[in-house]
């Protein structure tokens, strides 16, 4: 079903608003109820360990509940918001920053590399949202290098607050959503971006 360019800026307007009450209370999950409720979230840790979420309980309880517990204080301020409301995607660039003040330049620890998220916008057609927009995909992109030079920077200083230690144990396949590249329960590129409904420039053969 067809969207509006100002439909899914308003709905973006409304995700920035939620994104900084759940920085202000330190608490994600309470962005939950913006994604489908068979939406996917994943992203990339290595070549073959991967994060999935499938469906809005494991986007709240794994993608932004156990995979962001610990980071009280970070923000994820978006620096620029692109829309392409023929696909009903939108795609934003954040940057990732600690809250905590490195002392040796009096500057918040940050994460260096460039981060972003994609997402693909859908009306709901049916059930308990149906006629609202809702994410029906989120796949984010992270400098894992940076992110752990940074958590390790923050700990040579002496400012990693115990919540942040805990949140650096919580790695490997036995965590909740990740998983080996083979066994994912959705592709890695959006199932439809996957699937070839965007396609661009053909393939080379």
């Amino acid at each position: 079903m067809a969207v509006t360019r100002a439909e899914i800026e308003e709905f973006w307007d409304s995700w920035l608003a939620i994104n900084r009450e759940a920085e202000r209370i330190g608490d994600w999950r309470i962005m939950a109820e913006h994604y489908a409720l068979d939406a996917t979230y994943g992203w990339m840790y290595a070549p073959d360990e991967h994060f999935m979420a499938v469906g809005r309980d494991q986007i709240r309880d794994w993608a932004i509940g156990i995979e962001m517990d610990g980071l009280d204080g970070w923000h994820y301020d978006y620096q620029a918001t692109l829309i392409d409301e023929k696909s009903q995607m939108v795609v934003g660039f954040w940057k990732q920053r600690s809250g905590i003040t490195d002392d040796s330049t009096g500057e918040e620890f940050e994460i260096l590399g460039i981060g972003g998220s994609w997402f693909g916008v859908e009306r709901q057609t049916s059930g308990p949202d149906e006629g609202l927009l809702k994410f029906a995909w989120q796949r984010d992109w992270f400098d894992m290098p940076s992110t752990a030079h940074t958590f390790l920077s923050i700990i040579e200083a002496g400012k990693a607050p115990e919540t942040l230690l805990n949140r650096m144990k919580v790695t490997g396949l036995d965590v909740p959503g990740h998983y080996r590249h083979r066994d994912l329960p959705s592709t890695v590129w959006p199932p439809p971006v996957e699937a070839g409904a965007y396609i661009t420039q053909e393939t080379v053969r």
